[in-house]
């Protein structure tokens, strides 16, 4: 078997400020680093052969705390990145709906369907997380490896990985920043869920989603 350990990126500032991060290149919190302390410990025991992150400084520094004990080099993979945003990105969310309401309503009702000027639609994402976690896979059988993403791109891992119909996209829970989520895979890259956003390592006080609403609608 092969195991991967995929996490989402610590608490960002655009988490706080409610603006479209996607590609943005936002720095994390100080709560955010408080998350990563946690992480850190979760995984000082955990034997990692790998280290996979995003480009993205929020979850590179992410990578670095999952790294702490191992110091394993980080393998950077652009196709493990954030959805690009297109005319979303660095937009506060309150305005989406008035200076692009079409594009908007897909992202709150049909998120299958997102596509957006400028940007990549929903299904290319899913399709490009897709084949990076097999590639990735693929590169290191029989071995136990850390990926770092993104929120909106683990949603749509975990649609491939509960082996949904891309339509219940909507039905993916997001994962609190830091959240684990961790699969095995067998020689024909066949997947099973061990758990997914799991994000026991925080106390309440360092969660970001339990004291927000939007992920409620």
């Amino acid at each position: 078997m092969t195991t991967v350990f995929l996490v989402r990126h610590a608490e960002a500032e655009g988490n706080i400020s409610r603006v479209f991060q996607g590609r943005t290149d936002c720095d994390v919190t100080e709560n955010g680093y408080n998350q990563l302390k946690s992480l850190a410990e979760r995984f000082k025991d955990v034997e990692l052969d790998a280290v996979y992150s995003s480009p993205l400084k929020r979850a590179m520094e992410t990578a670095k705390a999952v790294n702490l004990y191992h110091n394993l080099e980080i393998i950077k993979v652009d196709g493990i990145m954030e959805i690009n945003g297109g005319l979303f990105e660095g937009k506060k969310w309150d305005e989406l709906p008035l200076l692009y309401p079409d594009a908007y309503d897909l992202w709150a009702n049909y998120h299958h369907k997102f596509e957006i000027e400028q940007g990549e639609s929903m299904q290319q994402v899913f399709e490009r997380m897709k084949n990076s976690i097999l590639s990735i896979v693929n590169d290191n059988l029989h071995k136990t490896i850390a990926v770092i993403s993104h929120g909106c791109a683990i949603r749509n891992f975990l649609c491939y990985a509960n082996q949904l119909d891309f339509a219940e996209l909507d039905n993916i829970e997001w994962a609190e920043n830091t959240g684990v989520c961790k699969f095995t895979f067998d020689d024909d890259l066949n997947i099973s869920v061990v758990f997914q956003n799991d994000a026991s390592h925080l106390n309440h006080d360092n969660l970001t989603l339990a004291h927000q609403n939007w992920w409620k609608k």
